[in-house]
């Protein structure tokens, strides 16, 4: 049975529908959602399956056996299983299924990445650009702005001239979930976006974003990666420079001084704490490094 004719489809594009007009996540997320789908219901086809009904807890392990006989990696093999225990959950909601036959089925544990961030002197070198035309004064208040508040690629791009109050020295974004929050803006952030508003009009705007490409259209996501990662060449820093990493960056240098998980954790945005916690290993790290750096009780070698 071909993908197209397959019975099992139809209720996976009402899932997806939902997710866009009920749920309204992004675009990203529900496409996704949608190719791990899709996948699923080629390899539940394969198997014979012709309703939803029909999937028991058996045959979601064979689901994820299969998978991770094709190659799968772990982080995929997770992201395929949340969705489809995200579309079963949907059936049980719509009275469909009475339980979800995906739940309590085991899935590989993610290695858990530490994030990675660059210190205080190289994000310094990094910011002592050469400021000899409008568009290095427009990178040095993106860079600038992006430390200084901590933002995501998406919110940094999606900044409107109205949502910063400059003389209150706050910035107003639109975070994940399509949750507001507002965020003080460093000196130094302030200082460089008076600078380059001084020189937006001259690219002649066609809205009110921020931050324009040469053509006065809102700059993409993808010119901001690629300018931060020539700056990061051109200043001489050793690591590669990408919008992420610099938010990390202000995670880690704010905690690091302040130790105030809470707080870092609503300039971030997270939902949740255990999200910010990551950032306290990162800052044991450094410590338990000074440690073995400087007590003579922890010093290796021998007695």
């Amino acid at each position: 049975m071909s993908q197209a004719e397959s019975t099992l489809q139809p209720p996976v594009d009402a899932f997806l529908r939902y997710l866009k007009v009920e749920r309204q996540l992004s675009p990203l997320t529900i496409e996704n959602y949608g190719r791990q789908l899709l996948a699923l219901v080629a390899m539940a086809d394969e198997m014979g399956l012709t309703d939803w009904l029909a999937l028991d807890a058996a045959k979601v392990r064979m689901l994820v056996s299969k998978s991770k006989r094709s190659g799968l990696q772990s982080s995929s093999l997770a992201l395929r299983m949340s969705a489809l225990r995200s579309f079963l959950d949907w059936q049980v909601s719509q009275g469909v299924l009475h339980a979800n036959p995906a739940k309590g089925i085991a899935t590989p544990r993610i290695a858990r990445h530490l994030p990675k961030n660059i210190d205080v002197d190289e994000v310094s070198r990094l910011l002592d650009i050469d400021l000899n035309d409008p568009l290095a004064v427009r990178d040095r208040a993106m860079l600038e702005v992006m430390y200084g508040a901590g933002l995501r690629l998406s919110e940094l791009v999606g900044m409107n001239c109205k949502h910063v109050d400059m003389a209150g020295g706050e910035v107003w974004v639109m975070g994940k979930g399509s949750k507001e929050r507002k965020l003080p803006l460093g000196r130094m952030a302030i200082t460089w976006l008076e600078h380059w508003l001084a020189l937006r009009d001259t690219f002649s705007p066609q809205d009110d974003a921020i931050f324009l490409s040469s053509q006065g259209k809102r700059i993409s996501a993808r010119n901001v990666q690629k300018r931060f990662a020539e700056w990061g060449v051109k200043q001489g820093v050793n690591s590669h420079i990408n919008p992420h990493k610099l938010r990390h960056s202000f995670a880690t240098h704010l905690l690091e001084s302040s130790g105030d998980l809470r707080g870092v954790q609503e300039l971030l945005g997270h939902a949740n704490l255990s999200t910010t916690q990551i950032y306290t290993h990162l800052d044991f790290q450094h410590l338990a490094s000074v440690y073995d750096a400087a007590h003579p009780r922890a010093k290796r070698g021998k007695p």
